[in-house]
């Protein structure tokens, strides 16, 4: 017998020969022998059954497997190129202006060229150190990130290679599944690509493409975007120690932000330059060297630096907001793209436009505009106000700056949007906020801004070539992108500005008039209305006055008359023509009501929308280029981000009137300035010639001026969006000749003439009747003028309205002793021609100015003083 121990308890065996025996007849009995079989038979249909189990376990893991490597994409579907990048805008002088980023686009495509090795070492180092020798999938990883995900149920740990990185931002949207299930569906689809992947391309431009497309934080994307960001240079530049920076932030953009978390991004930085040393990318000086740079000051400097220009604003400029509208119509009509694709290039297709702007005139332009010096004193600020809010029922309700002043209208009579003080105007908008947002009220949206008023829009433009150089679409802080661009897309009463382009224009090219033609300024109506056209200065008259003064002193009444002689058909035809496109030919209201702009009103600017300051200017414009209509563009070429060029902008010209016309009319427009309504405007700091027009609506709501040098042309308007009534009507001219004059003084631009074309020739009229001047008559009228005209339209016929010389002023006799005698003077030929309009006998006649007669009388008409230019 033996004594034995298991856990703590006393154990006897027993081992005697009568123990052995019946232990033998125990194990032969024929129960004990039936259990034995019942159990192996058990055995035997369990080990079946999970062999069973297992096999079928097997063949449905198989068959998922399958499911999930048939929904994935073929390789010959996906296209694991970058996709989006960030369109780049350049002025005239080659400077970045905005960066345009759409979603996922601010990425700047370099090639592995392009790439320095230190940069590629980095990211392979950290990303994938096996990803010059496997196939696309890193099994070691693999096992590696299973036995973790085992281990703590957790999936983040991906062991996915850079080949797999690249398929998941380019194929799966970066991988933002929502359930683990859906996470391993990816990563299988993920492994199948990528082994297929690298059958088709290259390591090298697998590399390409992944460091084109990863994240690198504030909204870069890709190593030359970050670069740029973070160190203000190209990616080619980097040192070892900047490519551990970019490398470090990968595997998260926000929290190793070098900028925002500096500390965080240089420990990461240390664990890349570790791994470059220990795959031996780098050897230990080189890793000692990296470890003591001090990037992140550099980082920091430049972070400065950038925040301050104005590429870090996303805010586009006026210039800017009237380029990108330009781009995306150019981009529709001459290339065929839809309304998304011209977006989704614009904001996706990293484009590079080289715009026309010269950034020292647009400096100009925008202190000037933006100075309250300029501006009338009694400036105010205009409420603008949006508020969108849900009643508790599910309503939407929308309210804005006016139903707030309807609001307080009721309360206190009088009350307007325009304030001096902000502080006030915020208080009505809280109260007013307040009476809307009630309990349960949820407010969706809102806006609150003040608009400085009056406001201004400017545009200068090279009359030779149709480039705009500078545009201000308004004054006061710009608040947001593609705002109301007052110079391109606010349609304003063009006043008399349009009386040269309407009247004037059309009576010199093809109605036979010149400056000299006269027209009766006197009461008048609308031909079959009761409708009078008053002056501007009143209902004084002046009688009969050359076109040439209708044009200096803005005479209405003249305008029209002469409009009426054209027909407004015909203006309506060179209107369109010069490019103005808010013209309305015939339009049906819905009431009934027809609308058109080809009639009278037109001469003095009375349309039916009115006119862009862009495309006024633009007309202007091509008075001052002899003629040429050219179309205004705001940039010269547009690149795709492979460098190819997509839009080479030629200008569009034509010639829409004879060079004749241009320079009668050009001329005429420099009275406007030297002795017009356009005096203001005249040049005090530099010698320049100059050509304008003066334009101003009913109540003063619209102030204009429209102008020109040799060099530039430019237009300015002035008012209150809400069309608000104006106290001082002047600010406008001297904002468009300062701008002027400093712009000439920074371009160093010399004197010169507008250029007289050969068909111009010079006569001395009668400006009383618009004839020939008889000079000696005519000139004791102080009638007698030189005037250009056209070559062939000088009149043929001599002055009818003076037949006589104007009598001289009697003179006071001199006191004389009374014994000396007075002499009797006998009167001369010319002492008794008389103007029979005075009522006075004619003792000389002129019966035909082509008669040969005494210089004393009439001139012979040589001496009429045609002059060929």
């Amino acid at each position: 017998m033996r004594k034995l121990y298991s856990k703590g308890r006393l154990l006897v065996m027993n081992f005697g020969k009568k123990a052995i025996e019946a232990k033998n007849k125990q194990l032969t009995s024929s129960n004990r022998r039936i259990r034995s079989k019942l159990g192996v038979m058990s055995f035997r249909i369990f080990l079946v059954l999970f062999v069973a189990v297992i096999s079928c376990g097997s063949y449905a893991a198989l068959g998922i497997f399958n499911g999930i490597i048939d929904s994935a994409p073929g390789i010959d579907t996906i296209n694991v190129t970058p996709q989006g990048y960030s369109t780049t805008i350049y002025d005239a002088k080659g400077r970045i202006t905005q960066k345009l980023v759409g979603q996922n686009a601010n990425r700047i495509y370099v090639t592995i060229d392009e790439i320095p090795k230190c940069v590629q070492d980095a990211f392979v180092a950290i990303e994938d150190e096996r990803f010059w020798t496997h196939n696309g999938i890193d099994v070691r990883g693999i096992f590696r990130a299973a036995a973790i995900a085992l281990q703590n149920r957790d999936l983040s740990q991906g062991a996915s290679t850079i080949t797999q990185q690249l398929i998941k931002n380019t194929v799966f949207d970066g991988g933002a599944e929502t359930s683990n299930l859906e996470k391993i569906q990816r990563k299988i689809q993920e492994q199948y690509l990528a082994i297929q992947l690298e059958d088709r391309i290259d390591k090298d431009m697998i590399l390409e493409y992944y460091l084109n497309t990863i994240n690198l934080g504030q909204n870069t994307l890709g190593v030359q975007a970050a670069s740029l960001r973070y160190f203000g240079k190209n990616v080619s530049d980097l040192n070892v120690s900047e490519a551990a920076v970019i490398a470090g932030i990968t595997q998260n953009p926000s929290t190793y932000n070098p900028i925002a978390h500096p500390d965080n991004n240089r420990e990461k930085r240390a664990i890349v330059l570790d791994y470059m040393k220990t795959q031996e990318y780098i050897d230990e000086s080189e890793y000692a060297a990296a470890l003591e740079d001090n990037v992140y000051e550099r980082i920091a400097e430049y972070n400065e630096s950038y925040s301050s220009s104005s590429s870090a604003t996303s805010i586009s400029s006026y210039f800017n907001d009237a380029l990108f509208d330009q781009v995306m119509n150019d981009l529709k009509e001459e290339l065929g793209y839809t309304e998304t694709q011209a977006y989704n290039a614009l904001y996706r297709g990293g484009l590079t436009i080289y715009s026309t702007q010269d950034p020292a005139i647009q400096k100009i332009c925008d202190e000037v505009t933006q100075d309250p010096a300029y501006f009338p004193a009694n400036s105010e600020f205009q409420l603008s106000y949006q508020l969108s809010v849900i009643t508790p029922d599910g309503e939407e309700h929308n309210y804005n700056e006016q139903t707030l002043k309807a609001y307080f209208l009721k309360k206190e009579p009088g009350f307007d949007i325009y304030f001096t003080d902000k502080k006030l105007a915020k208080k009505y908008v809280k109260k007013y906020r307040k009476h809307i947002v009630k309990k349960n009220v949820t407010v969706t949206g809102e806006n609150l801004n003040y608009i400085i008023q009056p406001q201004v829009s400017f545009v200068l433009m090279n009359q030779k070539n149709g480039k705009v150089l500078a545009l201000v679409g308004g004054r006061g802080g710009k608040t947001a992108s593609r705002t109301l661009n007052r110079a391109t897309n606010s349609l304003r009463q063009p006043g008399s500005t349009f009386k040269v382009l309407s009247t004037y224009l059309p009576a010199f090219d093809t109605a036979g008039m010149t400056l000299a033609t006269c027209e009766i300024d006197e009461k008048y109506y609308y031909p079959g209305t009761k409708v009078q056209v008053h002056n501007w200065n009143g209902n004084s008259y002046k009688g009969s006055v050359p076109l040439r003064q209708g044009i200096r002193d803005s005479m209405n009444i003249v305008t029209v008359k002469t409009l009426e002689k054209v027909t407004p058909k015909v203006a309506y035809d060179y209107l369109v023509n010069l490019g103005i496109t808010t013209l309305v030919d015939n339009r049906v209201s819905e009431d009934g009501k027809v609308f058109s702009d080809i009639q009278l009103p037109m001469a003095l600017g009375g349309l039916t929308d009115g006119v862009t300051n862009l495309e006024l200017t633009a007309a202007y414009a091509a008075i001052a280029n002899n003629g040429v209509y050219t179309e205004p563009s705001l940039y010269t070429k547009i690149l795709d981000h492979d460098g190819n060029v997509l839009i080479d902008k030629t200008p569009v010209t034509r010639q829409v009137i004879k060079d004749s016309t241009a320079y009668l009319l050009i001329n005429a427009m420099e009275d406007v300035i030297t002795k017009g309504t356009g005096t203001l405007a005249k040049f005090s700091q530099i010698d320049m010639p100059a050509a304008g027009k003066t334009g101003t609506t009913s109540s003063d709501i619209d102030l204009w001026f429209e102008g020109f040098t040799p060099y530039y042309t430019a237009g300015i308007w002035g008012g209150w969006d809400l069309n608000k009534d104006q106290d001082n009507t002047t600010y406008h001219k001297v904002i468009w000749k300062t701008i002027m004059e400093k712009v000439h003084e920074k371009k160093k631009l010399k004197k010169k003439e507008f250029k007289m074309p050969d068909s111009i020739v010079e006569a001395t009229i009668c400006t009383d009747c618009g004839k020939r001047a008889i000079s000696e008559i005519c000139s004791s009228y102080d009638a007698a003028k030189n005037e250009y005209f056209a070559k062939d339209t000088i009149p043929s016929d001599y002055c009818t309205c003076h037949t006589v010389v104007k009598p001289k002023p009697t003179k006071k006799p001199k006191r004389v002793n009374t014994s000396t005698p007075i002499p009797n003077t006998p009167a001369t030929p010319q002492d008794s021609l008389t103007n029979p309009g005075d009522g006075g006998t004619i003792t000389n006649p002129v019966t035909n100015p082509d008669t040969t007669v005494p210089d004393t009388t009439v001139p012979a008409p040589d001496s009429a003083g045609i002059v060929t230019q």
